[in-house]
């Protein structure tokens, strides 16, 4: 019965939050681009301010990654993200073509409905709240029920900072009561205009079943080829660093690395120096029953942990100074648990005979699990690097960077976001990052340019009987074909 209740007050919160939310944003669908980047701004700038206690919060509440790298992403989602959208016009005239005589206009969409993961809470919800704003949105976020109260905490010092700088009340919303069927309320309701959703693919799939536009974005499986032309060093610095970066909780990060055979021995080694613990046969074995449940689902309490827990939780032993772990592997797919995508900070191990087996490869590893989302390559011969880029199936792919930091606009110049589109092959409606751009329609103003045909002018000819269907003598003649076929009977 309190499970019944608890659906009850979630579904009954969903529906106040999205009818508050679209009340207020009646009213800021009026705003000026100056109230509107005003209360960006603000809104940025108190996040930030917030970024340490909510990272710990994040932390603590989930058990999941490292506060400091949280806070690190806390920071990236207010200011980087702020900076990245705050010179975008959202608010009426913002392109136009004196030549075409068309004038593009922003509209917004409504209510913006905001899933967010347990893995990247704080972060998502500040990135997400930022850019439906941005766009004259209201926003109710929806947290993963393991995240709720740093989502809770995070909207609400967002939406003091916006009231504060003249946005409407009520404008954004969060809910604490969340249950899958008050989610569920939330997506389909009349008033919410699209779904923004980031994590896992049951609750992607639920957002684009709702016959409404919806962003989902889902898992990635994250290949790094290492090429004989790599800088060795920088290469073994940024994969360890990365993959230990929150213990791997972005969607982003590496998940195995394929290196180029001739250079394979000497990358483990500068690995090993940065931290990387190679595990043996049998600890891999150990590993893949802790990690993985044998219909391949995550066992979660193995998400965003540190090499020493997983290792306490497996039953070997690995050094304390240990950063990451590294599971030599052969094959990709079922049979191969290590393979598929792992949100801790444990990494697979390939080796190849050159940069056309290293395509093959990370290939197969996209397509199990990672169809859209990311590749990343380190190499100084450009043209395996644009090898890469033409034949990968994938939307974002890092050049001699981090995947965690490169993907999402830290260390590249890739619209900054902590939502990763991977396109139709990976079942999502963009490859892009999702920006402002992305939660605004464009209507069109447009003169004529050109006098119309002259044909189109005039009223043509009328034909002689009727537009659909047979005439009076057509229809006689069916009706006796019929009764004939009846009396012949």
């Amino acid at each position: 019965m309190a499970e019944f209740d608890s659906d009850l007050l979630s579904i009954q919160q969903a529906r106040s939050m999205v009818e508050a939310a679209h009340k207020a944003q009646s009213v800021w669908a009026k705003a000026t681009q100056e109230q509107v980047d005003r209360v960006g701004e603000a809104m940025a700038r108190a996040a930030f301010q917030a970024s340490e206690r909510l990272g710990r919060m994040a932390s603590e509440e989930t058990g999941y990654g490292v506060p400091e790298h949280k806070k690190l992403k806390n920071e990236f989602a207010s200011m980087h993200v702020w900076e990245s959208i705050k010179n975008i016009r959202t608010v009426g005239v913002v392109r136009h073509d004196p030549a075409t005589r068309v004038y593009e206009i922003a509209w917004p969409m409504g209510v913006v409905a905001a899933l967010t993961p347990s893995t990247n809470p704080t972060s998502t919800t500040i990135n997400k709240i930022l850019i439906s704003v941005k766009a004259r949105n209201g926003v109710v976020v929806a947290p993963h029920p393991a995240a709720v109260n740093c989502c809770v905490e995070t909207a609400k010092l967002m939406a003091q900072a916006a009231t504060q700088a003249g946005a409407p009340e009520g404008l954004i919303q969060c809910m604490s009561h969340v249950s899958l069927p008050g989610t569920n309320e939330l997506m389909s309701h009349r008033q919410t205009a699209v779904i923004l959703a980031t994590g896992g693919s049951p609750m992607v799939r639920a957002a684009h079943s709702q016959g409404k536009p919806a962003y989902g974005v889902g898992p990635g499986n994250v290949p790094v080829y290492v090429d004989r032309s790599a800088d060795l060093e920088k290469a073994a610095r940024y994969i360890v660093a990365s993959k230990a970066f929150d213990f791997s909780v972005i969607c982003a990060t590496e998940q195995a690395v394929i290196a180029d055979r001739p250079i394979a021995a000497r990358l483990e080694q500068l690995m090993k120096n940065e931290g990387a613990y190679f595990m043996d046969e049998a600890q891999i074995q150990a590993m893949r029953q802790t990690l993985f449940h044998p219909d391949g689902s995550i066992n979660t309490a193995t998400v965003g942990r540190s090499p020493q827990v997983l290792a306490g939780l497996a039953g070997i032993r690995v050094p304390s100074s240990a950063r990451i772990l590294v599971a030599r592997l052969r094959r990709v797919g079922r049979e191969e648990l290590l393979s598929r995508e792992k949100l801790t900070t444990v990494l697979g191990w390939y080796e190849v005979d050159g940069w056309e087996q290293g395509c093959e490869r990370s290939i197969e590893l996209i397509h199990f699990g990672g169809r859209g989302h990311s590749l990343i390559i380190h190499a100084t011969d450009e043209k395996v690097i644009m090898a890469f880029g033409l034949e990968k199936p994938v939307f974002r792919i890092g050049v001699n960077t981090m995947g965690t930091l490169g993907t999402i606009g830290l260390t590249t110049k890739v619209m900054p976001s902590m939502t990763l589109g991977s396109g139709g092959i990976g079942g999502s409606i963009t490859g892009d990052n999702i920006t402002v751009y992305h939660l605004f329609n464009i209507k069109r103003l447009a003169y004529e340019t050109f006098a119309p045909p002259e044909a189109a002018m005039q009223p043509g000819s009328v034909p002689a009987g009727p537009l659909f269907g047979p005439d009076a003598q057509q229809l006689e003649s069916l009706v006796e074909d019929v009764v004939h076929q009846i009396l012949g009977r």
